[in-house]
């Protein structure tokens, strides 16, 4: 029922646009002057939802309709690099509340002097994990460091991961009750009255793939462990996945193992301003509109060119 309507939306979608489209024409065959400005602005409306639809259509991936489960690892590089994790994940919050998704930060860690250590958030909306998977890899930041009193530049590396967020009746993902440890324990965060008197966090360990997943949101513990299970089941779901292109990579001869230095991206503040994609070469001087979350090229980008 849930795949039937979802597809009936779909279905219903394309006719109105196609209802619009013939109605649009019928008024321009009257020859009609006086609606030229109101035909001219119609089309050039058509023509953005189109190019929407378009973009859309090449999210035909069995998980590209699901919401998505993004998570942010500093690399090495201290307080920079945690300050880097910070400014991607400002980043792609603006880019999911520019697009309407809701998004819920699960777990975070923040760095002992600025910045965070790693977040994991659930970002919620059609198609999310769709546009986000094009995400996934290495970012790479080049800047004056605000944090180095000689403010000589330097290069910060982030870790982004994405995740479908699966649903708990697929079949691909079986998790058997006995093969989990949970440890509960109380969330770290502000003081005051912040602190959290019992102990609501909760620690998951998958016993046979020794995956830990944690979350630490303020809420009730059996909230806590439902999203903890969520994050579990998306890890597993991409442990089995890369399980399979590695596969596949292996067959072809083309297996290679992606080290942490082979960044997708590379942001550059200093001597000049540029953001570049290193899959798919698309780049833009406009390094702050990217960072304030203008991602729908580079996604396109990717999607047109990777798939």
């Amino acid at each position: 029922m849930k795949q039937y309507t979802a597809v009936k939306a779909e279905v219903e979608s394309w006719r109105g646009f196609l209802r619009r489209l013939h109605d649009t024409l019928e008024l321009a065959q009257l020859d009609d002057e006086s609606l030229r400005g109101e035909l001219e602005n119609e089309i050039s409306s058509i023509e953005a939802d189109l190019e929407k639809r378009s973009f859309t259509a090449m999210l035909s991936g069995k998980y590209d309709h699901d919401a998505a489960i993004l998570a942010i690892h500093a690399g090495a590089g201290g307080t920079d690099s945690q300050d880097w994790a910070a400014m991607l994940q400002r980043m792609y919050l603006r880019w999911a509340e520019a697009r309407g998704y809701e998004t819920e930060i699960l777990d975070m860690t923040e760095g002992e002097e600025a910045g965070i250590k790693s977040v994991t958030i659930a970002v919620n909306g059609e198609y999310a994990y769709g546009y986000l998977r094009s995400e996934k890899g290495v970012h790479r930041l080049v800047r004056l460091s605000p944090f180095d009193a000689a403010h000589r530049r330097h290069t910060s590396f982030a870790l982004v991961e994405v995740m479908p967020q699966v649903a708990m009746d697929d079949a691909e993902i079986e998790i058997d009750s006995g093969d989990i440890k949970m440890d509960v324990y109380r969330s770290s965060g502000a003081g005051g009255q912040n602190v959290q008197k019992n102990a609501t966090a909760v620690r998951l360990t998958h016993l046979p793939t020794g995956i830990v997943v944690t979350c630490q949101n303020e809420r009730s513990q059996t909230q806590n462990r439902e999203f903890a299970m969520r994050i579990l089941r998306a890890r597993l779901l991409e442990l089995k996945q890369a399980e399979k292109e590695e596969e596949r990579a292996v067959l072809r001869g083309e297996y290679t193992k992606a080290e942490w230095g082979s960044q997708i991206r590379s942001y550059v503040l200093h001597p000049y301003q540029m953001v570049k994609d290193h899959r798919t070469d698309h780049e833009t001087g406009n390094a702050q509109a990217v960072l304030d979350g203008d991602l729908d090229e580079f996604m396109e980008a990717y999607l047109r060119g990777a798939g």
